[in-house]
């Protein structure tokens, strides 16, 4: 019985791996995926979703920026439980960017590097809003459902 518990235990704590073939961890950012290429998403892979995963969510921001709380490049939720989202994803339900649009909005800080991390939620249910959700809105919505989560950290700096 103990060892069921601590298997369970260690299941609901384990993390997300989040990863992308086109950048690494704290690797450069392309700039086709910026407000210098075409400024759609990265594909992103998730490895070890649990397996009583009803929805994924994922938070891009930039902790960098000069905006209270860093810059929201995108916000989703209710994406189905899958282990590939692919570049230019549009699925599930998109939230409001820190530009208060809809969707993902490329990396493109004003000077230096910036960090942006790509976190990824594994939800046990499906959420539900009457409107798109901001950063805040979703975060409290998701708050007790997370089963597991993983961050991808990719960098970058204007080139021109």
């Amino acid at each position: 019985m103990i060892g069921i518990i601590v298997y369970l235990a260690l299941i609901m704590n384990s993390s997300l791996t989040v990863t992308s073939s086109s950048f690494v961890e704290n690797g450069l950012i392309p700039s086709k995926y910026t407000c210098e290429g075409i400024g759609v998403n990265p594909p992103i892979h998730i490895a070890n979703l649990p397996a009583n995963t009803q929805s994924i969510a994922i938070i891009v921001q930039d902790p960098d920026a000069a905006v209270e709380g860093g810059f929201n490049h995108w916000v989703a939720c209710n994406i189905q439980p899958v282990a590939d989202i692919p570049e230019s994803f549009k699925g599930g339900m998109e939230g409001l960017n820190g530009a208060k649009k809809l969707g993902y909005i490329g990396p493109c800080p004003p000077s230096g590097t910036h960090h942006y991390h790509f976190m990824v939620f594994a939800l046990d249910t499906k959420l539900k809003f009457d409107k798109s959700p901001n950063k805040e809105e979703l975060e409290k919505a998701m708050k007790d459902h997370i089963l597991s989560k993983g961050d991808l950290v990719g960098l970058y700096k204007k080139l021109k």
